[in-house]
């Protein structure tokens, strides 16, 4: 028996570039858009919590199908497992909220 296909498929929203994995990436029938269904986030009961995963799994609580402008997509890639969900700025390539290395009031080196 085959294994459910999987996707990772990053996109630009608000100027955050967004890493999920979902069961299904087809055409929209809304012209221009990519929709993206079946979004698959670690199970919430986990002992381990990231709080990447859990923006992002409240973010798209009630979500059925996401609409994806087509322009907005970067990346479709069939997986076969489910990998770490992220949210990273635009410009840096950085997760969107880094760990500061000062602290306020100290000098940066």
């Amino acid at each position: 028996m085959a294994s459910p296909q999987l996707y990772r498929v990053a996109f630009v929203s608000h100027g955050k570039v967004y890493e999920i994995h979902c069961a299904r990436v087809v055409s929209s029938e809304l012209w221009g858009f990519v929709e993206i269904s079946g979004l698959v986030f670690d199970d919430a009961g986990a002992v381990v919590v990231d709080p990447t995963e859990e923006k992002l799994r409240d973010e798209f609580a009630d979500v059925e199908v996401l609409h994806v402008p087509m322009q907005g997509v970067l990346r479709v890639e069939q997986v076969k497992k489910k990998g770490k969900s992220v949210i990273r700025d635009r410009e840096s390539g950085e997760k969107v909220t880094p760990f500061p290395l000062s602290g306020p009031g100290r000098q940066g080196s």
